[in-house]
């Protein structure tokens, strides 16, 4: 199968994939990390990806943000650039706030006092009013989290082709905190979500953290890496929620253990 890149503004997705196959290597040393993964997330959706360490969900991401190109298949964008944020928030140390947040407008050619605004507006939604001229070491973990979503959100609005169409990918960008900065920044990236309206690929290797976050929840197995099942838990409170985290733990702990015994 050929290999598709496309933007298709105006259709009923950020980004869909279709038959796509990721295979490293060659021969007798050939691993296949993704084998047809089938997916679309709507514009505005928040989707998160679950599954057992090696299954491809971090190989899935590189795929849709352009740093990987597929064996096989198609994908294909709203946008032509998602951003991405990773474990790490990757700033650099010797730029201020303002100056880390307004990188990716540099690099796409805005204008100075665009790219001034831009920045205002982005500290005022991650709640960083302030700490423009800082840097990264003088916040706290928590604090640079922010800044990367918020550098994150400059891409992808940036990247969008109508500016409304933005997608995020976020490979377990609170995993590395501590658990109230991290229940705290969950929180943080509802609000932001909402209120910009960006769709949002999500990768956690925690299902309770999937269904607090996403409207969908989608489980891939264990490598290679294919869709087993997907839940809408879009709005769940209390009891509901917890019977969710329950099933999705449970089908995720069988994937895994049928894995293990194969």
């Amino acid at each position: 199968m050929a290999v598709a890149l496309e933007n298709a503004v105006g259709t009923e997705h950020a980004v869909r994939l279709e038959g796509l196959h990721k295979v490293f290597g060659a021969g007798r040393q050939a691993v296949t990390a993704l084998d047809g993964i089938d997916l679309a997330v709507r514009p505005g959706e928040f989707v998160c990806l679950v599954g057992a360490s090696g299954c491809g969900k971090t190989t899935l991401l590189n795929l849709i943000a352009g740093l990987e190109q597929p064996t096989s298949g198609r994908i294909t964008l709203t946008t032509s650039r998602p951003a991405v944020m990773f474990q790490e928030h990757a700033l650099m140390p010797w730029l201020t706030v303002n100056r880390n947040i307004e990188l990716p407008l540099r690099l796409a050619g805005v204008g100075r006092a665009e790219r001034a605004a831009r920045v205002t507006e982005l500290l005022s939604l991650v709640r960083l009013e302030g700490t423009g001229r800082k840097r990264p070491h003088e916040l706290s973990g928590g604090m640079r989290q922010r800044v990367a979503l918020a550098r994150s959100l400059a891409s992808a609005i940036q990247g969008s082709a109508d500016g409304k169409h933005a997608l995020m990918l976020m490979d377990e960008p609170f995993s590395a905190l501590d658990a109230i900065t991290r229940d705290l920044l969950q929180a943080e990236l509802l609000r932001v979500w909402r209120a910009t309206g960006t769709a949002v690929v999500f990768v956690t290797h925690d299902v309770r953290e999937a269904v607090r976050l996403g409207q969908r929840v989608v489980l891939l197995s264990s490598r290679p890496g294919r869709v087993v099942d997907e839940w809408d838990v879009n709005g769940l409170t209390g009891a509901d929620e917890l019977v969710a985290v329950d099933t999705i733990g449970a089908k995720l702990r069988e994937v895994i253990s049928t894995h293990a015994a194969a």
